[in-house]
Formats: structure tokens, C-alpha cells, sequence
């Protein structure tokens, strides 16, 4: 059975921390979209950390990419971290390093925001 999907965040420096827990489907990716609207205005830069998420489809995708198009328009970066391998296999796949930024841990992550 997939674990019920769970997010939790903070704000750190206009950076959006958002750690997910969880199959990303279309109820997970609405939930980060929804929490990185709420913050919009004050961030720039969203770290997004799937280490206890190790499962996502198209769908909760699409509101991450929606995410990415938002931040764009503002000069912001998404920076994923903490990737399952088929995660980060389907993301290359994807196209969406072009848009968005990977690093290992939520520490170098923010190291790219500076």
C-alpha cells in the first residue's frame, strides 16, 4: 500500500523548503502547488525534497512543471533534492533539469540560492 501523501514546509531567506512524503499523484501535486502559492510573493526559490517520496505520475507532475512556469516568470529556480533514482531517471527523461535544478541534499540546495 502507498503511504498517504503528507508535506510539510518552511520559509528560509525567500526560499521555500517543501519536504513531501508520499505518492506524488494528482492530490500531492496540487498540495505543492498550493503550498508554494501561498508563498509566492515571497520567495524565489523553492527546494523541493522527495527523500520519503518514491513514486509519482504525470499528473502530480504536471503541477510541479506549473510550479516551474510560475518561478520562471519571476526569475525563480526550483531545486529538487534527496531523488529516488527512477525519479530522478524520469525527470532526466523529462526534460526538466533544463528548467529546474538537482542537488544532493537540502544543504547544497540552498547553496544554490545565494
Amino acid at each position: 500500500m502507498i503511504p498517504e501523501f503528507k508535506l510539510s514546509s518552511s520559509v528560509n531567506s525567500r526560499t521555500l523548503v517543501m519536504a513531501t512524503s508520499g505518492y506524488i499523484n494528482n492530490i500531492g501535486g496540487q498540495k505543492i502547488l498550493e503550498e508554494y502559492t501561498k508563498h509566492q510573493d515571497a520567495v524565489d526559490f523553492v527546494i523541493l525534497n522527495l527523500a520519503d517520496s518514491h513514486i509519482v505520475n504525470s499528473i502530480g507532475i504536471s503541477f510541479v512543471i506549473e510550479m516551474i512556469e510560475k518561478l520562471g516568470k519571476k526569475s525563480g529556480k526550483l531545486i529538487f533534492t534527496n531523488l529516488d533514482p527512477t525519479i530522478d531517471k524520469t525527470f532526466t527523461i523529462m526534460g526538466l533539469y533544463h528548467f529546474a535544478k538537482k542537488a544532493a541534499t537540502v544543504d547544497e540546495a540552498m547553496a544554490l540560492t545565494v
